[in-house]
């Protein structure tokens, strides 16, 4: 065979693998594109959300998803932390149950038991989601999208290229974990939250950096179930989105369950000590100070997730965290592409970007309505509980608003004395209407409570109208009408 004859071979050859790579990859990127009503990028719970009410409207929906469905907050999130808050709370109190008149032998947990229920919570929801979408006729499919320009999404999976041009786009992406970017960060010993969720075994001693939601949902967990913790908050409180009495209160609760809360801790280092054992280096009032355990949980919370959109391939602003810019019907700069959820950092909980989906769509549907920001509740899922609804008398003080509290003991209470729970609502109205503005419950079944304060300070009730609503005995729900009638200076059952 002559020189040119094999060169010739190998020409040919190599043309036909350019060939092949352009049809199988390029190609299938953007000449078989395909067409949809809605393409929704993430199947958390603005994802999922958008995906099943949009299909109820006759929409054509398309879901992309590249981990599982359900997002953060089903798996590695919300549902999990409360799974096991359940868990270490019913072997907490399981101790103190001779308070009660009953009496256990040697109470004790098996760790890997409380996971494996976990997992099945998960599982169960995580199907039904599935069931729901596949009912509704939602096209599901697993794989990364990402732009290529404002009109146009490739999704990749694990077998091939999709090319979409979808009519309306909903970026529903969520958020990551955020890091401190310090010396050790990427030390075996820290994790994040995401890790600590699957520890195989608890640890004896656990460093939590961060005093927010997150981290004191961790600080109890593993507390309550015998683990030495150690809790440091850069700010003067811990919870800062509460006013400090109820920060303050639970740190009493905090020090019964094993945890210890330093505030105003700047962390400088992690590190392993001289006997090999993770450190955190932090300080404290200009003095350096160190804590060793066994493990290290990173919890300073989460950031937009946009790093695989490619969305700097379209003209879709975002602000300096990242977060995708919208207005009050989550839409973007480009008409037809929405965002909700985490990755516009408005309020970063599973409940707001399942309500931003509603509104997304009902604009996409021509039906705009706006989300009302202040009346979003929040629970803390601490043990016990702490939620809180409009504003704080923090907020109220900073804005000079004049304003009235009253706040009502769970002393004054039947049904709070029958369940040992010490806890309390405060109520807040504004002075110059007399409308309620805020609400905060501690203990007395929170997450519960707290729905019903909501309702009354969205629909900016007063306390007249909670006077005269009839509230059922013997329930912890009657301290809300106590309390309302604390405001009116009428209370019965505790002294003003």
């Amino acid at each position: 065979m002559t020189v040119k004859r094999f060169l010739g071979i190998i020409c040919v050859i190599f043309i036909a693998m350019i060939l092949f790579i352009f049809t199988t990859i390029w190609g299938g990127r953007v000449e078989n594109i395909r067409e949809t009503d809605l393409l929704v990028i993430g199947g958390g719970p603005g994802g999922y959300v958008a995906s099943l009410y949009a299909a109820k409207k006759g929409l054509k929906v398309t879901l992309i998803e590249k981990r599982f469905i359900g997002g953060t907050c089903l798996n590695i999130g919300c549902i999990a932390t409360k799974a096991l808050i359940k868990s270490a709370s019913t072997f907490f109190d399981a101790k103190e149950a001779e308070t009660y008149g009953v009496a256990f032998d040697n109470v004790k947990f098996d760790w890997s038991k409380i996971q494996e229920r976990k997992k099945t919570v998960i599982d169960q929801l995580v199907g039904g989601i599935g069931y729901l979408l596949k009912a509704q006729n939602v096209e599901t499919i697993f794989g990364t999208a990402s732009f290529i320009d404002n009109e146009t999404v490739m999704v990749h999976t694990d077998s091939q290229y999709m090319t979409f041009k979808p009519k309306n786009i909903i970026i529903a992406s969520g958020s990551k974990v955020r890091k401190l970017k310090i010396d050790g960060s990427n030390l075996p010993f820290v994790v994040d939250s995401e890790k600590m969720l699957s520890v195989m075994r608890l640890p004896k001693s656990l460093t939590i950096v961060g005093g927010g939601i997150i981290g004191m949902e961790f600080a109890f967990i593993f507390g309550m179930l015998g683990t030495q913790v150690t809790v440091l908050e850069m700010m003067p409180q811990i919870l800062p989105m509460v006013d400090k009495d109820m920060s303050q209160r639970l740190l009493r609760y905090a020090k019964a369950a094993n945890i210890t809360v330093i505030t105003q801790a700047a962390v400088k280092q992690y590190k392993q000590n001289e006997s090999g054992q993770p450190t955190v280096v932090y300080t404290k009032n200009d003095e350096t100070f160190e804590v060793n355990s066994t493990l290290i949980l990173e919890a300073i919370g989460r950031m937009p997730s946009t790093d695989l959109l490619c969305i700097d391939h379209t003209s879709v602003k975002t602000n300096s965290t990242g977060a995708i810019v919208v207005n009050d019907f989550m839409k973007t700069n480009i008409n037809h592409i929405y965002a909700i959820g985490d990755v516009t950092n408005k309020i970063q909980l599973a409940h707001v970007a399942s309500h931003q989906a509603i509104v997304c769509v009902d604009s996409i549907m021509g039906h705009p309505h706006p989300l009302n920001y202040d009346h979003v509740p929040s629970v803390i899922f601490t043990h016990p509980q702490i939620a809180c609804i409009g504003m704080t008398e923090t907020m109220l003080k900073e804005k000079g608003i004049a304003y009235k509290i009253t706040k009502a003991p769970g002393s004054a209470n039947g049904r709070a004395l029958i369940n040992n729970d010490n806890g309390l609502i405060k109520l807040i109205e504004e002075e110059a209407t007399g409308i309620l503005i805020g609400a905060q419950i501690f203990g007395l079944d929170a997450e519960s409570l707290i729905a019903p304060l909501t309702l009354a300070i969205t629909k900016k009730m007063k306390a007249q109208d909670l006077k005269t609503t009839v509230f059922p005995h013997p329930t912890t729900s009657e301290l809300i009408h106590e309390a309302a009638l604390g405001l009116l200076n009428e209370a019965i059952h505790y002294a003003q």
